[in-house]
Formats: structure tokens, C-alpha cells, sequence
């Protein structure tokens, strides 16, 4: 342990696998006291279970507004505060051409992706300011950052997430809140979300040679919830082996 977070009161969504239990996992760490959401309740309990309730699950469809307002007032309550804020939880692109995609699949991709995510901010930052402020990480994606084929539902939500936290951050910082908020670009990672078929492709796409992992992703995160990034805010970092680079 690094104490890096030490007694910092954290939530991260979809927390019961890849990024976000990389996360949870890494926060654990690092001293933070981890409340994590799904909307997988059997997986999450699973995990909870794992982890020797070192954190706490929480079932929450993070498109509800009410279930945000319910974890909230159940963090408020527990804990009396909220330090940082990790919107993790997500879905992937249709993988379709724009000309098939259909309302339905526009319209979860948007509900979750970035609804969730504008919820989780807004609440997110109204405990904070109250309490002293805090960080709010938000994970979107090489989709973020550019277009992908087959994936303009997921795009316009990602990069929906990189502008929204951008003004955020600025809403944060001209009214004093103390409050940062940042935004993580994964490239290619190797999660279960990921298809076994399209693996090395994805690796021989990535300049550095490889996919990465979870874990990767989470200690970005770990950066931007402590200390250490304390002057960075309304930024992004792209984590992709130098996708974004070329």
C-alpha cells in the first residue's frame, strides 16, 4: 500500500469487471474506502465476496437518475462525504455502419454512455463541493478522440463525455467548488468486452505492439483521483500505445 488515497471515500461504476475492477482493485490499494455499482447485481455481490467486502456493492442502473440520487444519500449517509468519483460504466459500439444503426441502439448507447456519466458529474460534484471537493474521473475512449467505422453511436457518446467534462471542469473552477474533472481514453484493452477474434488486429493497430490492460487504465486513474494531479483539470489522457498518435 502507497496510501495514495488513503481514507478517501471513492465510487466507481460499472465495478464488477475489466476497467472498473481494475480500479476498484487498485483504489483498494491505495487506502481509498470503495463503493462500487453494476447493473449486474449477481456479479457484483460475486465480486463484493472477492474482495472480502473490503468495498461496497451497490446495484445501479446508472441511465436512472432516481438510483443515482439513491447512492448519494446511501454514500452521504455511510460515509458523510464523497472524494472521487470514477464513471466507468459503459457500452459498446453497435458495430454497425451509421445507416444501420437503429434509434434503439442510439439511444443506449446515449442513456448510458453519457447520460450516466452527465448524471454522475452533476451529482457527483454537488457532494463534493459541499464537502470539500474532490476528483471525478471520467473514462471515455480512443472513440472519444476520433472516429471509428461502425461505431458512430459510440463516438458521439465518448466524445460527448470529453466536451461535457471540459465544461464541468470549468463550471467547477469559476465557482470554486474544488472540484477537478478529468477524462481517460482507453485505446485497445484486453477485457472480456473485447472479442477474442479481433485481439490481434487490435494489437497490430497499436504502435506499441500490443493491447493493453486493465490495469494500465486504472493507474491512470489512480493519478488523476490523487494528489499528485492536483493542478490538472479539464484535461484528457489518452492511454491507447499510441493510437492517437499517428
Amino acid at each position: 500500500m502507497t496510501d495514495r488515497l488513503k481514507d478517501k471515500v471513492a465510487i466507481v461504476t460499472g465495478g464488477a469487471a475489466g476497467i472498473g475492477l481494475a480500479t476498484v482493485e487498485d483504489f483498494l490499494v491505495e487506502g481509498a474506502k470503495v463503493i462500487f455499482t453494476d447493473i449486474d447485481s449477481d456479479k457484483g455481490a460475486q465480486v463484493q465476496k472477492d474482495l472480502k467486502d473490503k468495498a461496497l456493492f451497490i446495484k445501479q442502473d446508472v441511465s436512472d437518475e432516481d438510483d443515482w440520487e439513491h447512492l448519494m444519500d446511501k454514500v452521504q449517509e455511510q460515509y458523510g462525504t464523497l472524494d472521487i468519483l470514477v464513471n466507468n460504466a459503459g457500452v459498446v459500439p453497435s458495430v454497425k455502419p451509421i445507416t444501420e444503426i437503429t434509434t434503439a441502439d442510439f439511444k443506449k448507447r446515449l442513456d448510458v454512455n453519457l447520460t450516466g456519466t452527465f448524471f454522475g458529474t452533476k451529482y457527483g460534484m454537488n457532494l463534493m463541493k459541499n464537502h470539500g471537493g474532490g476528483s471525478i474521473v471520467n473514462i471515455s475512449s480512443l472513440g472519444g478522440l476520433r472516429g471509428i467505422a461502425t461505431a458512430a453511436d459510440y463516438c458521439a457518446t465518448k466524445g460527448g463525455v470529453r466536451l461535457m467534462s471540459k465544461a464541468a471542469a470549468l463550471d467547477a473552477a469559476d465557482n470554486h467548488f474544488n472540484v477537478r474533472v478529468n477524462t481517460v481514453h482507453p485505446g485497445y484493452i484486453k477485457t472480456a468486452m473485447t472479442p477474442e477474434a479481433g485481439r490481434q488486429m487490435m494489437a497490430n493497430a497499436t504502435p506499441i505492439g500490443r493491447m493493453g490492460s486493465p490495469k494500465e487504465i486504472a493507474d491512470t486513474v489512480v493519478f488523476l483521483a490523487s494528489e499528485e494531479s492536483s493542478f490538472i483539470t479539464g484535461t484528457e489522457l489518452a492511454v491507447d500505445g499510441g493510437l492517437t498518435a499517428r
